[in-house]
């Protein structure tokens, strides 16, 4: 090693000394000696498990009053469910787990006053947990059965609302709204709104967009709908929303324009309710469409054998109020239709027009009145949901 490499390392080498000395005079870091209690490794790996029944709330060991119809939900957390068993008094109730393995949740429906022992195990990544509980459902004092306006299948026309009826009136209405899904393909935005006690409606803002997909699954079965009183019955059902067809009306002219489209394909010359009976303002849904139908004055508190009472046969007719409004033949007034009202509410046209309306209508299309004596259609009329603002609607009334 020649003399300028040897200063060269001795040069490094002091400046590495240098460098670790410099370093120490640094102050030292301080650490306490005082540790903490920790859970062991197998307490942190150990998966949990949580039981929930209605709206996910949780299910507590010897919980009553459970609702019979409520999913039982068991959820593993860092782990997988390998066993769940819930009995009762008819064995073993059905349940599937997710194709994950996080969840079961049961499948069928519980009895009516009844003890359950639910068991339920789950395994992590070092070692299983297990939970049991006991819980009792609640006892029914009456039943309410769901049935939907609209046949499954249907196709309807832009202006149908989801229409769900039940045979007894619901005091919970929130429990029975959040029991009932409304999926559309493609997806808008809509609400729920009761008419009256025992019915509730779905629709968005504005009519439906033709060739929409409407898909409802109602799950009230077992469901405490209130005073005592539970659902007694689940329910499917879709239609299909047709055409656009819109039909209007004013009675400065006293003409049907129906729009299919957005094209006008039928003008009818119609006489509406004299200033005595006069025809109800907005916007109607047509519903059923019949080859005939008795007209009866004493079915809204006018006698039959008084001044201005009826009971009489009329043809061709399409419903577009539950108060009895109609779009149907009149033969008698043909004189009067384009120019008068004289009728007691009911859209009167020709039998021509009156058959043509009722062949190409479909339930749920729209009827638009305007320019009557007549107040607006009532929003709880049955017919007239789309004479509820949309804030109103919107906001509920659950």
């Amino acid at each position: 090693m020649t003399k300028r490499s040897i200063q060269g390392l001795l040069a490094v080498t002091f400046a590495a000394i240098t460098v670790v000395s410099l370093s120490s005079c640094t102050k030292s870091p301080s650490y306490s000696d005082a540790v903490d209690a920790v859970g062991s490794f197998n307490t942190f790996s150990q998966p949990e498990l949580d039981v929930t029944g209605w709206q996910d709330k949780p299910l507590p060991d010897s919980a009553v009053g459970v609702m019979p119809g409520a999913p039982i939900t068991v959820k593993a957390h860092n782990g997988d469910i390998s066993q769940v068993s819930v009995v009762g008094p008819d064995g073993a109730v059905k349940g599937k787990v997710s194709d994950d393995g996080a969840s079961w949740v049961s499948s069928s429906a519980l009895d009516y006053g009844a003890k359950y022992t639910l068991t339920a195990a789950a395994r992590g990544v070092n070692g299983e947990n297990a939970r049991k509980i006991s819980f009792s459902t609640s006892s029914a004092q009456n039943f309410a059965a769901a049935t939907s306006v609209t046949d499954d299948g249907e196709t309807v026309g832009v202006g149908q609302t989801v229409s769900i009826n039940f045979d007894a009136p619901v005091a919970n209405k929130r429990n029975a709204q959040n029991a009932i899904k409304v999926t559309t393909n493609p997806p808008v935005e809509g609400a729920f709104y009761w008419i009256n006690d025992s019915m509730v409606r779905w629709r968005p803002e504005h009519f439906f967009t033709p060739g929409t997909k409407v898909s409802v699954a109602v799950r009230t079965k077992g469901i405490d709908l209130g005073d005592g009183t539970f659902g007694q019955n689940n329910l499917n059902t879709n239609f299909t929303v047709g055409r656009r067809m819109v039909s209007t009306v004013d009675d400065k002219s006293k003409i049907i324009k129906v729009w299919v489209n957005n094209k006008v394909v039928r003008t009818m010359p119609t006489s509406m309710g004299k200033d005595s009976t006069p025809t109800n303002t907005g916007i109607y849904m047509v519903a059923e469409r019949v080859p005939s139908v008795v007209m009866d004055s004493s079915t809204y508190g006018v006698p039959v054998n008084s001044p201005g009472g009826y009971k009489e046969v009329v043809y061709y007719a399409s419903r577009i109020s539950f108060s009895g409004i109609y779009v149907h033949s009149a033969p008698w007034s043909l004189g009067d239709q384009g120019v008068d009202d004289v009728s007691n509410g009911c859209l009167n046209v020709s039998p021509d027009n009156a058959q043509w309306f009722m062949n190409h209508s479909l339930r749920g299309d729209v009827v638009e009145v305007a320019g009557t004596v007549g107040p607006t259609l009532p929003g709880d009329d049955g017919l007239g949901d789309w004479n509820v603002p949309w804030a109103v609607w919107k906001k509920g009334n659950a």
